[in-house]
């Protein structure tokens, strides 16, 4: 078919020969081969071109020539017909002439690579002479510039950005730093509180002389220091906010004249600063201000309002230590009182005043009864041992037996038998004995009670709690702040941890969005 359309495409380029077409010399057919380049086609697309040039007797210099010299005779080199062009069939005879070729068998494509032209001297000399390595070198080097221009541009960007966002606020920071901001002079004191000695066992008695006995203590006085109470009743007494609503301070650390409590409780927390140490029990305290002394008078106050707290934390508990032994002697006297009346009832129901000595009485009576019935037998005994008795004497003997045993009876029956309206003499003789030994031991509580009420009464007289300053506060001599070159550092660290931060997520969202 593209033979059909195209006869000089039919036969060899040996035998049609065709002359080269003119140029013309007015930059046209560089414009145009310029165009063809910029079209972007593969090494492949110009290879073909190449050999359907060579295949129409063309003579071009370049691939894009060859493209250029199709097209201006009306042939597209990258249609399919005249792709097949290019496939002849495998077996020629010696004069070039194709055979017919069987039905059967397949075409096979001769490779027509670029051969390198003949330099004519009737041709006419083109206007590019330059050679494909020089063009090559041209376009990389063209390419290295564009990529070094663009490093440039880019390079330029960020030390633009780096200028805006990093280096203008730190040298706005210094600048305030080193010459705006009001030197602060601090007061540093140490303090620690100690509890007093008491004599309580057990095992709060192990923890009294160490740190551990007065860890609550401490971190109440710090939560308190740092509290808008303090802050408060400082400047009620020290003046905390005339002084710093001074005309002469920075506007940063300047209080309004009409200043609301929260604006001065934020410039109380950042100018006072309290550590507690756990491990040592010691609490560190800096106060600063704009004048050294006020500073030290600001952290005395401070230290005497820690001093009146920490006193004051136990002052409730024990004030109810003495109402609780004030309670507990009421109840020991009243129980007491019971017991005694008790005693008192139970030896007035008694048939006798005091039923244990009559117990004694007659348990001697007992002894003695059996005392002599012990010799009336041992009598008895003697005159039995005869072999003729005197009957009478034995009588005698036995009745005496008999009348002593009769008495033993009734003396036990004495003790044993309950009275009218009363218990039996032995069983009033226990209650009694037990209501004194109850009223014995009302008498210990009542006294334990009354040395409770005296502790409780010496405590509540005494301070608990003793806070003792191991470092007093003096005026400082050279200011403690601002620290100009290590706030001015810490601004370009921040300044510049942001920027990178915003750097590296808006080139993972242009990445992200890209793909």
């Amino acid at each position: 078919m593209a033979a059909a359309g195209h006869p000089a495409a039919a036969m060899p380029a040996s035998e049609a020969p065709q002359p080269r077409i003119q140029r013309p010399a007015d930059g046209g057919v560089e414009q145009a081969l310029m165009a063809i380049r910029e079209e972007g086609l593969t090494g492949r697309q110009l290879r073909m071109a190449r050999r359907i040039a060579q295949k129409h007797g063309l003579e071009p210099n370049t691939d894009f020539e060859a493209v250029y010299l199709l097209r201006l005779k009306g042939i597209d080199p990258f249609q399919r017909e005249n792709a097949l062009d290019l496939m002849v069939p495998a077996e020629s005879t010696a004069q070039g002439q194709p055979k017919a070729r069987p039905a059967d068998r397949p075409l096979a494509i001769q490779p027509q690579l670029p051969q390198t032209a003949q330099q004519d001297s009737q041709n006419l000399p083109a206007t590019d002479t330059r050679s494909p390595a020089e063009r090559r070198a041209q376009e990389v080097m063209a390419i290295q510039k564009d990529m070094a221009r663009r490093r440039r541009r880019r390079m330029r960007m960020l030390f633009a950005r780096l200028a805006a966002f990093v280096l203008l606020p730190t040298i706005v920071a210094g600048w305030y730093f080193f010459t705006i901001a009001t030197p602060m002079y601090a007061s540093k004191s140490e303090f620690l509180i100690l509890k007093a000695e008491t004599s309580s066992g057990g095992i709060g008695g192990l923890f009294s002389g160490t740190q551990f006995a007065t860890n609550q203590d401490a971190i109440a006085v710090q939560s308190y220091l740092t509290s808008k109470d303090a802050m408060l009743r400082l400047d009620e007494d020290e003046g905390f906010q005339k002084h710093f609503s001074q005309p002469d301070l920075d506007p940063l650390r300047r209080l309004e004249p009409d200043a609301t409590a929260e604006d001065m409780y934020k410039l109380y927390k950042k100018y006072v600063q309290i550590g507690y140490d756990p491990t040592e029990g010691v609490i560190r305290m800096e106060v600063a201000a704009a004048n050294p002394q006020v500073a030290a008078d600001f952290s005395t106050a401070l230290i005497g309002y820690a001093e009146e707290r920490v006193d004051n934390l136990t002052a409730r508990k024990r004030v109810n230590a003495v109402k609780d032994a004030e309670l507990g002697l009421n109840e020991a006297e009243q129980a007491r009182r019971v017991a005694q009346e008790k005693l008192v009832r139970l030896q007035q129901d008694s048939a006798v005043l005091d039923p244990r000595a009559r117990i004694g009485a007659l348990q001697g009576r007992i002894e003695t009864v059996e005392t002599q019935l012990q010799e009336k037998n041992l009598q008895l005994q003697a005159l039995m041992d005869n072999a003729r008795p005197n009957r009478s004497r034995v009588e005698g003997v036995e009745a005496d037996i008999r009348r002593l045993e009769a008495l033993k009876a009734e003396i036990n029956a004495e003790m044993t038998a309950q009275s009218a309206g009363a218990g039996s003499l032995a069983e009033t003789a226990v209650q009694i004995q037990l209501a004194e030994a109850d009223l014995t031991t009302r008498d210990m509580m009542l006294s334990a009670a009354l040395e409770r009420l005296d502790q409780a009464r010496r405590d509540a007289d005494s301070q608990a709690r003793y806070l003792t300053t191991s470092v007093y506060p003096l005026p400082s001599q050279d200011p403690s702040y601002p620290r100009a070159f290590e706030n001015t550092l810490l601004t370009f660290l921040v300044f510049s941890g942001i920027y990178l931060l915003i750097s590296l997520t808006a080139s993972i969202l242009r990445e992200q969005v890209a793909n």
